[in-house]
């Protein structure tokens, strides 16, 4: 009579362990599950970072390390590595190239999808060009759905950074803006804003860890919000993303 409850409870127990699909599964101080489901795979996107993707070879992050006096200190979620995806013709990488992001490089949050716009292991990078104004990322292998970068309009003058996500329609309206490579380096520009630097850009950590990317309108490197890194982003056509 007693043992359903018991059997419930492992049940409960070991389905608490793995993460969601498309969850986090790793990175400094996480405390969650680091498993993912049948199939999926627990992929590094940043030291703050790993999430659960479909297929692959599961990585076993580890979050933290034993410190002194009984203390804890974090260990990132794994050694600098490079990308095995090889650059196709005619695209680029997109990364940065100053600390504390210095070889991150450009990504969708959730891979491969119309989500925020972050930065991340060279693992995981995405392929880029500039067409028409538009920053528009390669597809992936089997779909064939771009997805172009999209910027928040500016509410008011107060306002000193920009979000950008990626959609599967190009930018369109008053708050597209253009994207030109001035060099190998990764400007925007919109007729309705002054900006002391078009290539000036903001990497803010979030909550989980993920490193978004903004379009900073302020000066570079003077007033930079708390939590964030000033940035500038570079085109790389390397054969593969390197570390």
């Amino acid at each position: 009579m007693t043992r359903y409850p018991i059997i419930l409870a492992l049940i409960t127990a070991v389905a608490a362990q793995t993460a969601s699909e498309y969850g986090q599964c790793g990175g400094i101080n996480w405390t969650g599950a680091t498993t993912c489901p049948s199939g999926w795979t627990c992929t590094v996107s940043s030291e703050y970072y790993s999430q659960c993707l479909p297929g692959g070879t599961s990585v076993s992050p580890t979050t933290s390390a034993s410190g002194g006096s009984g203390g804890t200190s974090p260990t990132s979620t794994s050694s600098a590595s490079s990308g095995t995806a090889t650059l196709q013709s005619g695209w680029n990488w997109i990364r940065a190239v100053e600390d504390p992001n210095f070889h991150q490089y450009l990504q969708s949050e959730v891979l491969n999808t119309a989500s925020t716009a972050v930065l991340g292991s060279p693992t995981t990078a995405g392929q880029f060009q500039v067409t028409g104004g538009q920053l528009v990322q390669n597809a992936p292998a089997g779909s064939s759905n771009m997805l172009y970068a999209v910027v928040e309009g500016r509410a008011n003058s107060s306002v000193t950074m920009l979000g950008m996500s990626w959609s599967t329609d190009p930018a369109s309206g008053d708050n597209a803006g253009t994207f030109v490579f001035s060099g190998d380096t990764l400007e925007w520009s919109i007729p309705t804003i002054t900006r002391p630097q078009d290539n000036a850009w903001l990497v803010c950590p979030d909550a989980a860890g993920n490193k978004l990317l903004y379009i900073n309108l302020g000066a570079y490197d003077y007033e930079t919000p708390a939590g964030c890194a000033d940035e500038t982003i570079h085109a790389y056509t390397g054969a593969t993303a390197v570390s």
